[in-house]
């Protein structure tokens, strides 16, 4: 690859931005990347990663390989509408923007195009991200390649296919707050039972960083995992019994459904406003 162009500026470019970086796939200056307004942004991942900023779309679209879609989806139709003109049939299109199908883009573009869509989550910003992957029938097996290995320097990737994101982004992609939120329950309680801050914190990620390598490295499933720790008329089946009190455990299973059904209401919503804008008058 020669070049990578970053379309948005956000959080998620930076964070693919620093581990493409970091891992060698790509030095700095093989990275350009623009926004719509916000000068002082690029000004700041210039320095920082050493990539290359311009609002010059001739020069940033000039031999690039791969364009990453990384602005919100809300400005996605507009900001394709400027850039369409650029997006030419060997240029594989990359797009992090949640709900936005690979057939909305194209038909934003006007034009076939090779799209890859993925789904990572924020802990991308320090290389762990869950990430689902998904191409069009245009996409290459060198660009699948490619997209894979740039995930890859954020994270573990997943092939999924495209009607399975909506799924993907219920489950790790809006994962990470769900476990904050639990964190924010494990701290309150603490603070409740009388143990310090700092001292909760660290034993509270360390459980769960615990917990995750169990599951990570263990052949036995969570329920076996749980019952091992559960010991009859222990402290852990006190406490799971409260959890069952509350039916804490469907609350979650809602919660994910929830999350993934608005994850197709949002993308159903988007499709019909890239639709209306390219619709002919």
């Amino acid at each position: 690859m020669k070049k990578l162009v970053f379309v948005g500026a956000g959080s998620m470019a930076e964070a693919m931005i620093s581990g493409i970086g970091a891992s060698g796939l790509l030095p700095g200056e093989q990275m350009w990347v623009t926004n719509k307004q916000d000068t002082n942004r690029l000004k700041t991942l210039e320095q920082k990663y050493g990539i290359r900023a311009t609002y010059d779309y001739g020069e940033l679209f000039y031999d690039a390989d791969a364009v990453v879609l990384a602005m919100k989806p809300k400005d996605a139709a507009a900001a394709i509408e400027e850039i369409k003109a650029y997006l030419t049939d060997g240029i594989l299109i990359i797009s992090v923007l949640a709900g936005v199908s690979t057939e909305a883009i194209e038909a934003a573009a006007g034009k076939s195009l090779a799209v890859a869509r993925a789904m990572p989550n924020t802990s991308a910003a320090i290389g762990k991200s869950a990430t689902a992957l998904a191409v069009n029938e245009h996409v290459t097996g060198m660009q699948k390649m490619l997209v894979k290995e740039l995930f890859n320097t954020v994270g573990l990737t997943a092939i999924v296919k495209e009607t399975q994101l909506d799924a993907v982004t219920g489950l790790s992609g809006s994962g990470p707050a769900y476990i904050y939120y639990l964190v924010e329950a494990m701290e309150k309680s603490a603070a409740e039972i009388g143990l310090e801050k700092q001292t909760a914190k660290q034993l509270i990620i360390q459980t769960l960083l615990g917990a995750a390598e169990m599951l990570a490295k263990s052949d036995k499933g969570p329920a076996q995992l749980r019952f091992e720790v559960t010991s009859p008329g222990g402290t852990t089946e006190a406490g799971i019994s409260i959890l069952e009190q509350y039916s804490v455990q469907s609350a979650f299973i809602s919660c994910i459904k929830e999350a993934t059904a608005q994850s197709k209401r949002l993308g159903h919503l988007l499709g019909n406003e890239i639709a209306a804008a390219n619709r002919p008058l």
